[in-house]
C-alpha cells in the first residue's frame, strides 16, 4: 500500500483546477479525499482545531483515509520537549476521536535541535503511547554526517519504531529563486542531504519539488524502486508533494502516479475535470 497526498487540503487556487469551481472550503476535504488517500495536517503545527473541526474530518473521509497532523509548535518548538507530559496527554485526547485515521504524528524539530538534544528526544518518545504512530523530522546537520552521531540516533528511532521523515528539497534548490514564492519556500525548507532509511514501518518522504513540474521526474524517479522495495518488504510508505506555494502541488502527485505506474494511490480524473467535461455535454 502506498499512501499519498499534498501538504493541504484546503485551497482556493484549486478551485477548476482540482475542485469543482464552486467549492465551498466546508467541502473541500471530501473533495481532496476523492482523490488522495492522505494529508499533511499542517495547521496543527501552529493551533489546535476544535473538537467539532476534528468530527468534521472525521465525517468528510472515508475508513481508509489517513492523516499524518504535526505536534504542536509550543512543544517541539517553544517548549524544546520539556516538562510536555501534560501537554502531549490533553493534545492526543483533543485528537482521540481521529486517531482510527491517523497514520502517524509527525514530531518536526527546529534547525536548532542538535544531536545534544537526542537524550530530550529519547524522553519524549518514553511518553509517547507506543499504539499511536509516530515520525520525527530532524534539520541540523549534525544528524546528517553519516558517522556514529547518526546511527545511534537511527538505532534510537529503531527501537521505538519511530519513523525518520526523509525531505527531499533538491528539486527545490536546483532552481533560481526568481518569484516569491520560490524565494520564501528556499528561505524556509531544509536543504539537507537526502540519506534514505527506513527507520519504522511508515516510511515518510516529504518531497518538495521546483515550478518547471517536467523537471521533477529526474528528482523523484529514483524514488519509485525505493517505494516498491520497502512495499515488498512489508512496509507502508507515505509520500507528500509540494511546490513552493502548492498551487501545483496536487498536479505533481498526479504526475508521479502516472509515470510512476503508482495510479492506485490517486483518483483520477480531478473532481475540476469531470466538471469541465460534463459541461462540454451540454
Amino acid at each position: 500500500m502506498l499512501y499519498l497526498g499534498c501538504p493541504q487540503w484546503s485551497s482556493n487556487h484549486w478551485k477548476g483546477r482540482v475542485f469543482t469551481t464552486h467549492c465551498k472550503n466546508s467541502d473541500m476535504l471530501a473533495q481532496y479525499s476523492q482523490i488522495f488517500n492522505t494529508v499533511e495536517g499542517n495547521t496543527s503545527f501552529y493551533a489546535d482545531p476544535s473538537p467539532a473541526a476534528i468530527n468534521n474530518w472525521y465525517n468528510s473521509t472515508d475508513d481508509d483515509f489517513r492523516f499524518t497532523f504535526k505536534i504542536p509548535k509550543r512543544i517541539s518548538h517553544q517548549m524544546a520537549l520539556e516538562g510536555v507530559n501534560g501537554e502531549i496527554k490533553a493534545w492526543l485526547n483533543l485528537f482521540e476521536p481521529l486517531l482510527p485515521k491517523i497514520g502517524s504524528i509527525m514530531l518536526q524539530l527546529p534547525k536548532s535541535c542538535s544531536p545534544e538534544f537526542v537524550p530530550r528526544i529519547a524522553s519524549f518518545f518514553e511518553l509517547w503511547p507506543k499504539s499511536i504512530p509516530l515520525s520525527i523530522e530532524v534539520r541540523h546537520l549534525g544528524f546528517f554526517q553519516k558517522d556514529d552521531t547518526e546511527k545511534h540516533f537511527n538505532q534510537l528511532l529503531m527501537r521505538h519504531n519511530v519513523d525518520r521523515i526523509i525531505m527531499d528539497t533538491r528539486a527545490l534548490f536546483s532552481e533560481p529563486a526568481t518569484t516569491d514564492a520560490i524565494i520564501d519556500a528556499q528561505q524556509k525548507k531544509p536543504r539537507v542531504p537526502v540519506n534514505v532509511i527506513a527507520t519504522g514501518q511508515r516510511p515518510i518522504i516529504r518531497f518538495v519539488g521546483c515550478s518547471n513540474l517536467t523537471d521533477n521526474s529526474a528528482f523523484y524517479a529514483p524514488w519509485i524502486n525505493k517505494i516498491k522495495k520497502w512495499q515488498s518488504e512489508g512496509k507502508t510508505p507515505y509520500l507528500f508533494f509540494h511546490t513552493a506555494d502548492n498551487h501545483d502541488s496536487a498536479h505533481l502527485a498526479r504526475q508521479f502516479c502516472l509515470e510512476s505506474k503508482f495510479d492506485h494511490a490517486v483518483t483520477l480524473p480531478f473532481p475540476a475535470e469531470k466538471e469541465a467535461k460534463q459541461a462540454d455535454l451540454f
